[in-house]
């Protein structure tokens, strides 16, 4: 049988391939392999270029930031998010900040209200040691 399809394959000029090697008796065909190889790199190829690759950037605060040092940041985050990039905005504690981790709450909130037409809230604030961060991924726009 083996003989016989490599025998056709020869004549034709193509190539024997094997799709199917589990199944009983294994499935043959016959195909030209490096046009089949080309085709799919091409489809590999295709697929790839429509692929978008998210990037996380990250902005860090303290509790004591002041208006002026904030305003400037979340310009920053607002061209991040303008880009399609997703936005992770951390607040770090340090020593008896950790005491009051609603200050960082509020710096928080503060920078997801000013983004609020840009980006949507992906992750609420929460603890992660002694930095509290939410993540923000932009709004999806219709082109």
């Amino acid at each position: 049988m083996l003989d016989a399809a490599l025998k056709l394959a020869e004549e034709r000029g193509l190539d024997l391939v094997e799709v199917s090697s589990k199944s009983d008796p294994p499935v043959c065909r016959i195909m030209d392999y490096g046009k089949y190889k080309y085709e799919q790199s091409k489809k590999a190829h295709e697929s790839k270029k429509k692929q978008s690759v998210i990037v996380v950037k990250e902005m860090k605060f303290r509790p004591k930031t002041e208006e002026h040092d904030l305003n400037f940041k979340v310009r920053h985050l607002e061209k991040f998010l303008k880009d399609g990039n997703k936005v992770k905005v951390t607040v770090m504690f340090r020593g008896r900040e950790m005491h009051r981790t609603e200050l960082g709450e509020r710096i928080l909130q503060i920078v997801a209200e000013k983004l609020k037409d840009l980006g949507v809230i992906e992750q609420p604030p929460k603890m992660e040691g002694r930095n509290m961060s939410m993540m923000m991924a932009p709004i999806k726009t219709g082109k």
